[in-house]
């Protein structure tokens, strides 16, 4: 893990994203799409991005599902996308269990048939009972289909000493009918019962970014996505920047209360800010303490009682990126704790 400086404003970048990193590392629920449904402007906005020299790479937590067929929805929506250009978490973990056991070791599966794939690449055998005499057990979201006996299965196994890995520990996941459990709720079932820890591969962990880095080559990655506690806090882990996008789980008052390992390089609305650069936040000394500028909006927290107050007009996401500067510079290492209400009403955020 990088150790990062404390994070006090979002940067400035004088030129295109798209241009001033070689691959954009995507979220998909919240940033690429949500539901069945692309977001809007996303398609048209990687194609552009694409179009422009920057290598796409969709970056998701969710085992169920292989490589392919993530593509193939990605694709139906519009988006560009191959196989090659998924990476799952699924992926993260094979490469993982397989560091950790002998070639052609047995793996116990519990979870969907994204996982098969991934453990056949790298020369593991799937099976499906803690009595066939695993190496390593792998959990991963295997859906509403997934039998409860699995997770007995997977119970036996790690009572029994065998180590235990997870895809990802995801305590929720969205679907259009509203929150469901995810693959945490359901490693929480086996740790319950068997008082162990699984190692993780998923985001915001180290071993997702490694993966992703490994398959796409890339030497400037940009990591984009919707939610602070695994995108914006797995690129921090990784040492590289993200932009936030607000077509997601975050909306600005969490943004503005984002501790240090959650405040990315950049805020945006949507993915259209691929073909933009960002604006710079100055500081300067006021009266009362730092003043934050960007574009035509003054933000700053007074001393003497602390408050986020916004002063000025312009582009609501200017006034946010002020209101970050001096949300973050006046809490530090902390999160900050002041509540912006009245500042995004002015944004009309």
């Amino acid at each position: 893990m990088i150790s990062q400086p404390v994070r006090t404003r979002t940067d400035a970048c004088a030129e295109p994203l798209c241009t001033a990193y070689d691959t954009a590392l995507l979220d998909l629920d919240g940033v690429v799409y949500i539901g069945g449904a692309a977001v809007g402007h996303a398609a048209d906005a990687l194609a552009g991005a694409k179009a422009r020299g920057m290598r796409l790479a969709y970056v998701t937590n969710n085992a169920s599902r292989p490589a392919a067929a993530v593509a193939g929805r990605l694709t139906a929506m519009g988006v560009p996308a191959e196989p090659a250009d998924v990476i799952t978490s699924a992926q993260a973990v094979a490469r993982l269990v397989a560091e950790a056991v002998p070639p052609g070791s047995r793996v116990l599966v519990v979870g969907g048939e994204g996982l098969y794939g991934p453990l056949r690449e790298r020369g593991l055998v799937a099976v499906e009972s803690a009595d066939d005499e695993p190496a390593a057990v792998v959990q991963g979201h295997g859906g509403p289909a997934m039998p409860w006996g699995r997770l007995m299965e997977a119970a036996f196994a790690v009572q029994r000493g065998v180590p235990w890995f997870a895809s990802n520990a995801d305590l929720t996941i969205p679907t259009p009918r509203g929150i469901a459990p995810g693959n945490g709720a359901a490693l929480e079932v086996v740790r319950l019962a068997t008082g162990a820890e699984p190692r993780v591969a998923g985001k915001p962990q180290p071993p997702m970014h490694r993966e992703t880095v490994i398959r796409t080559g890339a030497r400037r990655p940009l990591v984009v996505g919707d939610r602070l506690d695994t995108d914006i806090e797995g690129a921090y882990n990784g040492g590289v920047d993200a932009l936030l996008v607000l077509t997601g789980v975050t909306g600005p008052a969490e943004l503005l209360a984002a501790g240090p390992r959650h405040r990315p390089a950049y805020v945006a609305a949507d993915l259209r800010a691929l073909a933009d650069g960002q604006p710079e936040v100055a500081m300067a000394g006021g009266y009362a303490g730092p003043v934050a500028r960007c574009g035509g909006w003054s933000a700053s927290v007074r001393a003497a009682e602390p408050e986020l107050r916004l002063d000025g007009e312009g582009q609501p996401l200017d006034g946010l990126r002020a209101l970050c500067a001096a949300a973050w510079t006046y809490a530090g290492e902390g999160s900050c704790g002041l509540d912006p209400g009245k500042a995004l009403v002015r944004l009309g955020l």
